[in-house]
């Protein structure tokens, strides 16, 4: 009901609930004209993607990062003699090459978290350097390291691991020996009865050099003797035979954890150690091809061959490379000794040990 405005008021003016002046209620009415549009304001670029930062390791925690004033004294050169001379008030702490080898030491120390690591050095060729990279690797492990290392000798066609170790041991006992007592070794002292020793503690079971020996070492009689040396030893490196196919490989790539890939520097030498990461990719050995360290061996200051794309080629095929320089020590074919090799010899084998060693811990592979 509508209710007349009292004399002298304006009659209500009714709600507006639809469009006024034929316009919608989202535009201004006519007459008005629209506020200007202004462009949005241009935002920052995003920042690019930063980099994880580097996980922080154990061995980072030294007392020469953590403690003020604490440097470890110098131990050659003016270093050396200028904090001798002063008996130890001028401490101009230890070289960057003398850093670098602490903390290679370091990490070539890493525990093996597992108990046992398996690592198998292998190449398609002979005479490039295997038993000798064997010998190199095992020797750092065994002299820096206060658990026992063994090397296997798992070539079937007269491995020559005594020879490099220790020749006047040749004719000692053998794998096979091992094999036909594997059921009576309970404890390291009765396997120690098989393996010989040499100077850098490095122990090493020889293989069967009787020419008179028909049977091929085999892929069981591998994994009876991998069986018998996890129990007792921390670190086996294994020195496999020239071949892929022989009958012990299969059992070596099934159980090592990790590889060591020879490359001599020479063309043929090179092709032959990129087909085996062809041949171990082809057959499901991705990741111990993946995995694998590449040593460049004898490497020299001359040659025709470029090493620099030579270890990009295996940079992009390898977890990293390593070179070892030619040594007049090693080229002499006979026992190795880790204090006749140049400097620069024992270096790069500490750098591959300690590279080795990075796959140790379980939360790194």
């Amino acid at each position: 009901m509508h209710t007349p405005a009292a004399p002298g008021q304006q009659p209500p003016v009714p709600p507006v609930t639809g469009p006024v002046n034929g316009h919608d209620s989202g535009h201004p009415p006519a007459g008005h004209a629209p506020e200007p549009q202004h462009p949005p304001l241009p935002t920052e670029p995003p920042a690019p993607p930063q980099a994880p930062p580097r996980q922080a390791r154990t061995h980072d925690l030294t007392p020469e990062r953590l403690l003020r004033g604490q440097k470890a004294p110098p131990t050659k050169g003016w270093r050396r003699a200028l904090y001798t001379a002063t008996a130890g008030v001028v401490n101009p702490g230890e070289s960057k090459a003398e850093l670098l080898k602490r903390e290679l030491r370091s990490r070539m120390r890493t525990p093996v978290d597992s108990g046992h690591h398996r690592v198998a050095v292998l190449s398609l060729k002979g005479g490039v350097g295997k038993t000798t990279t064997t010998v190199g690797l095992g020797s750092v492990f065994a002299e820096g390291r206060g658990d026992r290392v063994i090397a296997v000798d798992a070539n079937p066609d007269r491995g020559t691991l005594t020879e490099r170790l220790a020749p006047e041991l040749r004719g000692s006992l053998t794998v096979r020996d091992l094999l036909r007592d594997r059921d009576n070794l309970d404890r390291y002292a009765d396997v120690r009865a098989y393996t010989s020793q040499a100077p850098s503690r490095l122990e090493f079971l020889a293989s069967d050099i009787d020419p008179a020996v028909s049977e091929a070492f085999s892929a069981d009689d591998y994994r009876s003797v991998a069986s018998v040396v996890e129990r007792f030893y921390s670190i086996c490196i294994t020195d496999c035979g020239t071949g892929m196919l022989h009958s012990a490989m299969s059992a070596i790539l099934e159980l090592a954890d990790q590889m060591v890939l020879v490359v001599p520097p020479s063309v043929d030498g090179a092709r032959s150690a990129s087909a085996t990461l062809d041949w171990l990719q082809a057959h499901g050995h991705n990741r111990l091809a993946e995995n694998s360290v590449a040593v460049l061996s004898k490497v020299g200051k001359r040659g025709d061959v470029d090493l620099e794309k030579l270890s990009a080629h295996f940079t992009g095929r390898c977890r990293s490379v390593v070179r070892i320089p030619a040594d007049r020590h090693l080229e002499q074919g006979s026992g190795i000794d880790l204090d006749k090799l140049h400097p620069a010899t024992r270096h790069a084998y500490l750098l591959l040990a300690a590279e080795i060693a990075s796959s140790f811990n379980s939360a790194a592979r």
